[in-house]
């Protein structure tokens, strides 16, 4: 266990994943070292306070209270909170499923595949738009996401100095939309409403204003176009399409050479 102290100099460490240290686990061996805890329970249980909580809320003390222990129990299978929020972001990144590097699917199947589940990552855990910002994201899980998708592109055949800047194209655009349909998601749960009544609700306010009214006319026949009843609709037609597109960039660029 790490000392408070010793967490204090050095409150900016780059990553839980390069500490060179063995996980902490197991059964108590002494030393005040509390029994029926491991690192894989503390990770699990900090995933669900975030998706329920959010992040603003989590702290090691409400975990602790979760995991009916004390807040230094905590700290003997992680030395900061940074290390847990770190743990639990690569944790969710276990959940996707990649496509098999075997497989006889052509290379946009295969992106479309993890575009779509990276995306429905974000809705899911709203808090991991904001940590992948803040950490080196290198654990195992989120690792073996990047080189799937790094094989992908080069399966494109994209000149190898265009292959970062198509990956970029693609998941920076799923990366936006992801992290702003799930905060939509997060914020009608919180206002007791459902996603098309929000939406509807803020279309009509917005209406409404004299100052926006000329505008909202194109917005509303634009809206209209992109078809579709639900809010879910129109969101899954916009990403489908927007997928599209970038897809057919790829074609675009791999044809000119």
């Amino acid at each position: 266990m790490v000392r408070a102290a010793d967490r204090a100099k050095r409150p900016a460490r780059t990553s839980v994943w390069l500490e060179g240290k063995a996980p902490r686990g197991g059964s108590a061996r002494g030393g005040g070292q509390p029994s029926g805890l491991d690192r894989e329970r503390i990770t699990g249980v900090t995933v669900r306070l975030l998706d329920a909580e959010g992040l603003a809320k989590f702290s090691m003390r409400r975990l602790a209270a979760e995991l009916n222990v004390t807040a230094m129990s905590v700290y003997w299978y992680v030395d900061t909170k940074d290390d847990l929020l770190e743990l639990a972001l690569d944790a969710v990144f276990g959940e996707l499923e990649l496509p098999e590097a075997e497989s006889e699917e052509g290379w946009r199947d295969q992106l479309r595949a993890l575009a779509v589940g990276y995306r429905a990552l974000l809705v899911r855990h709203p808090w991991v738009s904001t940590l992948i910002g803040n950490f080196l994201n290198i654990g195992p899980c989120s690792t073996a996401f990047s080189l799937r998708v790094q094989e992908v592109i080069r399966n494109t055949r994209m000149p190898a100095h265009g292959q970062m800047g198509a990956m970029s194209a693609v998941f920076q655009f799923v990366y936006g939309f992801g992290t702003i349909e799930g905060h939509f998601v997060q914020r009608c749960a919180a206002a007791g409403i459902s996603q098309d009544e929000y939406f509807r609700q803020a279309m009509s306010s917005i209406s409404e204003q004299p100052e926006f009214a000329a505008h909202f006319e194109g917005a509303a026949d634009l809206m209209e176009a992109r078809g579709g009843d639900t809010v879910s609709e129109m969101r899954e037609r916009d990403f489908g399409f927007a997928l599209e597109l970038l897809i057919a960039g790829i074609e675009a660029m791999v044809a000119r050479g």
